[in-house]
């Protein structure tokens, strides 16, 4: 019988591993690719309406225009800058309105009702309000962005705190650890898988409420650039300012998805 080489194994498992990522990122582009190829066929043949849905080499020689005319910057930097503060302000509030309701047991037996109600609004609904309330300006698209990431952050980051195992706490009340100690040694380390996952989910959302908050108010942006593509008939606008979104939240979501690997490697 030969001897196991644990590092052999070890090698040729990570050896598995990066050929599967390979195999997956070659199989993603090449859908990506016969998509665009399709798509640009069935406009040239006539299959699809070209005034509605345009085509690739049209929306490229578009985008590359205005990228190089420096018209496009303004609106892609104002959008970014707005999913970014919507995104980190709409998380941050989530975890410490979670993170106030699991201190007080009174508090999350009044607001538990409160906040399954504000989740099941439609938070674009209140746009009118952030509107007359903060002005017409990029205070109430943030405020949009912010408004339907915080709900469904505290509701998922409070979820996780109460389904922490209850033995641990023990553990560590046996010890004579505070509340304060009980939340930073137990709680909060517990639930980091919990909270970073949230950030991929409010990647999405903080998108959604910027661009329907541009729709209502804005003058620049790409939700803007959507709306007013719409107004003259330009679909390639309309195309392209989607095409950017998509690559901006794609990148984003990576960035997301980047920092869990980090933060999560120690708990698998």
């Amino acid at each position: 019988m030969l001897p196991i080489n644990p590092h052999q194994i070890h090698r040729e498992y990570l050896k598995r591993r990066a050929r599967q990522r390979r195999i997956v990122l070659a199989s993603q582009l090449g859908l990506f690719l016969l998509f665009l190829v399709g798509w640009e066929w069935a406009a040239r043949s006539g299959a699809i309406n070209v005034l509605l849905f345009s085509h690739p080499t049209k929306i490229g020689q578009l985008l590359l225009e205005k990228l190089l005319d420096g018209s496009l910057t303004p609106h892609i930097s104002t959008t970014v800058s707005e999913t970014i503060i919507g995104f980190v302000l709409g998380t941050l509030l989530g975890t410490l309105l979670a993170t106030v309701i699991w201190w007080s047991p009174f508090l999350s037996k009044v607001l538990e009702p409160y906040l399954v109600i504000a989740n099941s609004m439609p938070k674009v609904a209140l746009g009118p309000l952030f509107i007359v309330g903060l002005g017409p300006g990029a205070l109430a698209i943030i405020a949009m962005a912010c408004a339907v990431s915080v709900i469904i952050t505290t509701i998922v980051v409070y979820t996780s705190f109460k389904e922490v195992d209850p033995n641990y706490i023990k553990v560590v009340r046996t010890f004579g650890a505070d509340k304060r100690q009980i939340f930073r040694l137990v709680i909060l380390p517990a639930t980091i898988p919990t909270i970073v996952s949230t950030l991929k989910v409010n990647v999405g959302l903080s998108w959604i409420g910027v661009i329907v908050g541009e729709f209502l108010v804005s003058k620049e942006g790409l939700g803007y650039l959507i709306v007013y593509g719409f107004q003259v008939f330009n679909f390639t606008l309309v195309m392209v300012s989607l095409s950017i979104i998509a690559v901006t939240a794609t990148v984003m979501y990576q960035l997301v998805a980047y920092l869990e690997r980090k933060l999560t490697s120690q708990f698998k």
